[in-house]
């Protein structure tokens, strides 16, 4: 049982991981208030157990001489504890304090930009920059550089989400109607998992965001392919399936840069092989699961808002390989 419980505090998705300085800062308060609690909770107990025994001692002694002999004893015991309570507080109040001037300044100057929004059940993350042709638009994934600061707004479509990747950060609500911020601090390279952490309908729990840190170069270098259109379909079959998406239903919903498909509705699949997962970490990206996806979405992950469409076979070996191709 100890070893389950010590694996929850490790992984792609875990609160103790510390890998982001905002989330480190709430490890050492959880720290602290642990100690303070444990360290009163212990006091009380041995309260309780000196006052038990104390009363069986006392129990064969007359009334009057038991008073005399506890009323020296109440009176500091009762100062000492108040004492301790009132020191207690206090270092409460400044932890917390600290901590929270801590992650303050660690957002205070961002050098990256972005914008996720929320929808029923994915994430539509756009990376903001003064000039728009150096912007990208991605869907359930973050590519974030390690030791750069970023800010992220956050936005929802529909109904209230809650932004989390506990490995680097603490929850932000995302409001309809509104716009909420959060603030990232990578310090470790790694892959982790973010979630919604707001019930937000019968997909709640398969509405993940997967996160790569990754070094600074590493970074760029996938910033730039992001930058470049999908590429030009090289097979019969890859081509027809290009026809398809961008003449038929998908186009009217789904945004593929660099051809007629200019959808904003649902998520964009300007990339979308070259991600860790299909539907917001509901599948793993594999050719299966792109084959069960696209011939019946509302079988891998009912309520979505992609119809099932009810493709023929040549239209469906199409459509994946050129699915395929867009990395």
């Amino acid at each position: 049982m100890a070893l389950l419980c010590l694996s929850g505090c490790s992984g792609a998705q875990t609160a103790f991981g510390g890998q982001g300085a905002e989330d480190a800062n709430f490890i050492q308060l959880f720290t602290v208030f642990m100690i303070v609690c444990t360290v009163m909770y212990l006091l009380v107990s041995a309260a309780l157990i000196v006052a038990v025994w104390r009363r069986r001692r006392t129990a064969m002694v007359v009334e009057d001489r038991n008073h005399r002999a506890t009323s020296g004893f109440v009176r500091p015991a009762l100062i000492g504890w108040t004492a301790l309570i009132a020191i207690g507080l206090t270092a409460l109040t400044l932890a917390g304090f600290f901590t929270d001037r801590s992650n303050a300044r660690n957002g205070s100057h961002p050098q990256l930009k972005l914008t996720v929004t929320a929808n029923q059940w994915w994430w539509d993350v756009e990376y903001d920059w003064a000039d728009v042709s150096k912007s990208v638009r991605t869907a359930n994934e973050i590519h974030l550089p390690v030791g750069i600061p970023v800010e992220v707004t956050l936005k929802s479509n529909d109904v209230i989400h809650s932004f989390w990747i506990p490995n680097l950060a603490g929850k932000q609500d995302l409001i309809p109607g509104r716009r909420t911020d959060a603030q990232l601090l990578p310090r470790k390279t790694g892959l982790y998992r973010g979630q919604c952490a707001e019930f937000c309908g019968t997909q709640h729990a398969q509405m993940a965001l997967d996160v790569t840190v990754e070094s600074k170069a590493d970074f760029e270098k996938w910033y730039g392919a992001q930058l470049q259109a999908a590429p030009v379909p090289k097979t019969p079959l890859q081509l027809a399936g290009y026809r398809y998406i961008t003449t038929r239903e998908c186009a009217s919903c789904h945004n593929i840069s660099g051809t007629s498909a200019g959808g904003q509705i649902a998520p964009d699949l300007t990339h979308f092989a070259g991600r860790r997962s299909i539907a917001a970490g509901t599948l793993p990206m594999n050719t299966g699961n792109i084959y069960g996806w696209v011939a019946d979405p509302q079988s891998q992950k009912p309520g979505n808002h992609m119809p099932t469409i009810g493709l023929k076979a040549d239209d469906l070996h199409g459509i994946v390989a050129y699915l395929e191709t867009l990395k």
